[in-house]
């Protein structure tokens, strides 16, 4: 019989929750048309060059990938002028956050710092790991404290975590401001490593003020992570990087699983990389989106916050309810996210989506807001 146990910090964890999927909600109420606003994806779905080199791989998928993806990882380093000794590449960003936890903490004397809310994943493999999680409150309006976060780190300090722009807000700090507490960062501990997540700056106008990767020259003590997720519409198929210290790259390459990243997601990614066709009318209509749906929903009385990412943050106006809110909308087969898991019940994010998608959730969001009001 067996008699172990989980680790306390297994039994105590509070999971990821992901957004609501289509199908649960089309078996729920039984709905033909679903609209998925929620997990901030591509609004124009798969590029179509991923699409033709993922059917014309396909009958190679019985084969093992080639270990260190070294095609991809020339092509990266291409785009962003990097060395390919910093490049590293996972299934996903998680895999690079979760790696990166256990090769640089001691569960035993060492802890990150991340800002609170966040992306959920830092704090989430942080407590797998048994390492110790710090957090430091994020100013009113969303925007970054880094003076409070710098108060929080010691020299048991090994991972700093940043996203920019901010998940769940949209906030972006400029790049310099960025840099100057990457320096203050090295000053007080020397051991951490400041980890950039990066994965919605394509949305921002201008990356060059806010991104170090754009600015092509990152501090010693800085990672940078990216993903194919978002602006490359792969989300389904699990494919991060990230540019890092060159010891820290070598050491990921040694502790990463073999063949994490498949073959099929390797090869889509090197085609979404020369889908500019794409890339080009994403960027369009994410802006686009963005603009409309903040201009729409401050003018129905929401709060919306300033958002450099493909979503954005806002509040009901008094009295309507955000739980209710983002009942109703499901029940008309549009699915948002209900930001409780980041310790935000009053507060909605919604996914900039394509023409018909944001043109539904605007008529069902001025149809909710219209009853609440009578």
């Amino acid at each position: 019989m067996y008699t172990g146990s989980l680790r306390p910090q297994i039994g105590a964890l509070d999971p990821y929750t992901p957004g609501l999927s289509i199908d649960e909600i089309r078996q729920k109420f039984g709905l033909a048309q679903i609209y998925k606003m929620a997990s901030n994806e591509n609004p124009l779905g798969v590029p179509p060059l991923a699409q033709e080199a993922i059917a014309r791989h396909a009958q190679e998928a019985f084969r093992y990938p080639r270990g260190g993806n070294p095609r991809l990882v020339h092509a990266l380093a291409e785009l962003h002028k990097v060395s390919e000794k910093k490049l590293v590449i996972g299934n996903g960003s998680d895999e690079v956050i979760d790696l990166l936890i256990r090769m640089l903490c001691d569960p035993v004397s060492d802890s990150i710092v991340c800002f609170q809310p966040c992306f959920n994943l830092y704090p989430i493999q942080a407590q797998i790991s048994g390492v110790t999680i710090k957090r430091c409150p994020l100013k009113e309006d969303f925007s970054f404290d880094f003076a409070g976060m710098l108060k929080a780190i010691d020299d048991t300090t090994r991972i700093v975590f940043l996203t920019t722009p901010d998940n769940p807000s949209g906030y972006c700090p400029v790049a310099k401001n960025v840099r100057a507490f990457a320096k203050q960062l090295e000053q007080k501990a020397p051991k951490a490593l400041l980890l950039i997540d990066e994965a919605y700056m394509d949305f921002c106008q201008d990356e060059k003020a806010f991104s170090l990767l754009a600015q092509g020259d990152i501090p010693s003590n800085v990672g940078i992570m990216r993903t194919f997720s978002k602006s490359y519409g792969l989300a389904g198929l699990r494919l991060g990087y990230a540019i890092l210290p060159e010891a820290l790259a070598e050491g990921f390459w040694r502790a990463r699983l073999p063949f994490s990243v498949n073959l099929l997601a390797e090869e889509a990614g090197l085609a979404a990389l020369e889908d500019q066709a794409f890339r080009e009318k994403t960027m369009e209509t994410v802006r686009q989106g963005r603009t409309l749906l903040t201009e729409r929903l401050t003018d129905m009385g929401c709060t919306v916050w300033p958002s450099a990412a493909n979503f954005l943050l806002f509040t009901l106006p008094h009295p309507a309810k955000a739980a209710d809110c983002f009942t109703t909308l499901l029940s008309h087969g549009i699915i948002i996210r209900l930001l409780k898991s980041y310790s935000l019940p009053d507060h909605l994010r919604v996914s900039i989506g394509n023409t018909q998608e944001n043109g539904a959730f605007l008529k069902e969001m001025a149809s909710f807001l219209g009853r609440i009001e009578k």
